[in-house]
């Protein structure tokens, strides 16, 4: 049994979007290393394509084959190895207008709550909360979104609602990890009911009682376990009762019951035993789940095209630290969708980017890492003729295949840096697509 204070991190480690540890620093013997790496190495150069620059509005003739990977899928899951590096998050801007634009895709999904979704949306369609800066800061303030990469790409997708009105984007917050429910999602739900079975409402107006607001998750987990799982089944009754109402409103009724679905889930997430190993686990898992949900019934809702942002742990088949992530998002939506998913992975082999080195807390401070040594996964992929360049992992030769299947030492940053735990990971059987970067640096703050 861990004491309170560890507890907490770990819950914190959750609800902040962390998703996996730091690498610390590994070594092998190199003679051996490069020995084994050449014919990877040599493999890897035949499939490999360049990769002219990450930053958006620098052109799309080096994506085209990125964009023959892509082929149909509905859901694209894009990952990044730390949650703090400008190209990380630039190459997705990048990618995201080009799969707009060339694809015809129609939403950006993050790792952010529901409820953030709907602030950000609310900007892209209708203007709504002032500008583009304003919003991302007061829907991502803490986060490791809350920088000047989003700024950039939320202002492109509102100047595209502008010029496209008859093909909006949208942006859609998937997560129950960094847990806020707005006022509004509540609303949602009174009102339906008010308006189409009034004879429900104190029911329901019972249940509520107690659950909202949720805008301070770390004070909201520091109520027993016993209350906490009171709340949880309150919200799982607000649930099903708004489902037996049935629809009476057309369309908007899958919006509230989505709005109901959320404050279930968040507190059912919320519910988690923090002296129990096992119910950390479940609850990641439970966590990734809900992603996936959400994410394939606003694209089952929709009908259009996703681009899936997230960390690795995330979008992949596979996270760096499969016992605190057992089955991840990008599983669970190949799961339901088949070959209509594509896992990108990224990696970088040196450079800088923004994590904490506290749990709860802290600042955002710039970290550093030198090349990667012998016998990590960048050090291998750095060798590769290409500066930065990608590559479909599913077209590898046999020279490759079973180093891309063997885990070994990888970077991979979370919200905290350093850990004590060196993540490994099989790159070839996380991703489906890897992009490789020779370096990045932090992002920007606001």
């Amino acid at each position: 049994m861990i004491g309170n204070g560890k507890r907490l991190a770990a819950v914190a480690v959750a609800l902040a979007a962390t998703l996996a540890p730091a690498a610390a620093a590994y070594a092998a013997p190199a003679a051996s290393a490069s020995a084994v790496a050449s014919a990877p190495v040599r493999a890897l150069d035949r499939i490999a394509h360049p990769l002219r620059s990450t930053e958006p509005g620098t052109g799309t003739a080096d994506l085209r084959a990125l964009g023959t990977m892509v082929g149909n899928a509905k859901v694209v899951g894009v990952g990044e190895a730390t949650h703090g590096s400008h190209e990380f998050f630039a190459l997705k801007d990048r990618l995201f207008r080009y799969l707009v634009e060339q694809k015809g895709f129609t939403t950006f999904t993050l790792e952010v709550s529901w409820s953030a979704g709907l602030r950000i949306d609310d900007y892209l369609q209708r203007g709504e909360g002032g500008d583009a800066r304003k919003v991302v800061h007061e829907v991502m303030a803490g986060s490791p979104w809350d920088r000047e990469e989003f700024v950039t790409l939320v202002q492109w997708m509102r100047d595209h609602n502008r010029r496209h009105p008859d093909r909006p984007v949208h942006f859609l917050g998937d997560d129950i990890g960094a847990p806020s429910i707005d006022g509004r999602v509540f609303d949602s739900v009174t009102d339906y009911v008010r308006q189409n079975r009034p004879e429900s409402l104190p029911r329901l107006t019972e249940l509520l009682t107690g659950l909202r607001p949720l805008d301070d998750v770390f004070a909201y987990l520091k109520l027993p376990l016993a209350e906490r799982q009171q709340k949880a089944a309150k919200a799982q009754q607000v649930l099903e009762l708004v489902q037996r109402q049935g629809s009476g409103g057309g369309e908007d009724f899958e919006l509230v019951l989505q709005n109901a679905r959320n404050i279930a889930q968040t507190y059912t997430f919320l519910a988690v035993n923090m002296d129990d190993k096992k119910s950390l686990n479940d609850m990641e898992r439970y966590r990734d789940q809900v992603m996936a949900e959400t994410t394939a019934w606003w694209q089952r809702r929709t009908g259009g095209r996703i681009l899936l942002s997230a960390h690795n742990g995330h979008a992949g088949y596979v996270a760096a630290d499969p016992e605190m992530y057992p089955k991840t998002q990008g599983s669970f939506l190949r799961d339901t969708l088949g070959a209509d998913y594509l896992a990108i992975g990224t990696t970088f082999d040196k450079g800088s980017f923004l994590s904490k080195d506290e749990p709860i807390g802290g600042e955002w401070k710039k970290f550093t890492v030198d090349p990667a040594g012998p016998g990590m996964n960048e050090y291998t992929l750095d060798q590769v003729r290409y500066r930065d360049y990608y590559a479909d992992l599913r077209k590898a030769p046999a020279a490759a295949r079973s180093w891309l299947d063997s885990a070994r030492p990888t970077h991979d940053v979370g919200t905290q840096y350093p850990n004590e735990k060196t993540p490994e990971l099989a790159i070839g059987k996380a991703f489906d697509v890897l992009v490789h970067l020779h370096s990045v640096r932090e992002a920007g703050k606001l």
